[in-house]
């Protein structure tokens, strides 16, 4: 007989197969519970309503997101600016292999957005702020940032990335960079013919840029000036 833990697992590789194919919206928790063959009874066991399924489907994501990092940072010989190009290509194939999760990654750090905003933390419906997974992950979503943060630092102490960059802004402002690479693919893949630009060649030339930046070979160019006479 499967292991609670093995159900949770069934129950979640159900939902995320759902979401993928028939959207959140769409799919409900009796679906769900056919799907991973366990009865709806004691789906709700488990998860007491969608939004908390899709809360728990969501600290899963960043689990295996964090992991990532963790893979990136085991491998030996890399420079702190190697792991970071590295970490672009590999984020960019777990959001390709894994897009309900990345997606809910996304969706967690928009939600984070309106919760850190009293104005708007109202309009969070009452069941995610009730959820034991969103407290959780409230705890624990910035554990994958702490690692590339640490390769930021590492870059600086090695030399390969600029000594005068703050860690923690610069991996933020790459990681902003990471979410609107995934999230403009698609109107890159669809604007190609007219805008002369693919996946491949943006690829390169995006990393290529990230470099540029760390390195800090992008150096604005300085206005010549020119001394003369009017007559």
């Amino acid at each position: 007989m499967p292991s609670e833990k093995n159900k949770e697992k069934v129950i979640l590789e159900a939902a995320a197969s759902l979401f993928t194919s028939k959207g959140y919206q769409a799919t409900r928790m009796e679906d769900v519970a056919k799907e991973a063959g366990i009865s709806k009874g004691l789906t709700y066991f488990y998860f007491k309503n969608k939004e908390d399924l899709y809360l728990a489907l969501t600290r899963r994501a960043f689990d295996q997101f964090k992991e990532v990092f963790k893979e990136v940072i085991r491998k030996k010989g890399q420079s702190g600016l190697d792991q970071v190009c590295d970490l672009f290509t590999s984020v960019s194939s777990f959001a390709k292999a894994n897009q309900v999760y990345f997606d809910s990654i996304v969706d967690f750090l928009d939600l984070l957005k309106k919760y850190n905003d009293p104005s708007k933390r109202d309009s969070i419906h009452p069941r995610i702020l009730e959820s034991e997974q969103f407290q959780k992950l409230l705890e624990t979503h910035h554990d994958p940032a702490k690692l590339g943060i640490r390769m930021i630092s590492q870059g600086i102490k090695d030399g390969s990335i600029r000594p005068e960059l703050q860690p923690e802004i610069t991996f933020y402002a790459i990681w902003s960079m990471m979410i609107g690479y995934e999230k403009l693919r698609g109107p890159i893949g669809y604007e190609e013919k007219e805008i002369k630009i693919n996946d491949e060649n943006w690829e390169k030339g995006y990393l290529k840029l990230i470099k540029d930046m760390l390195k800090g070979t992008v150096q604005a160019s300085k206005p010549v000036t020119v001394q003369g006479s009017l007559f």
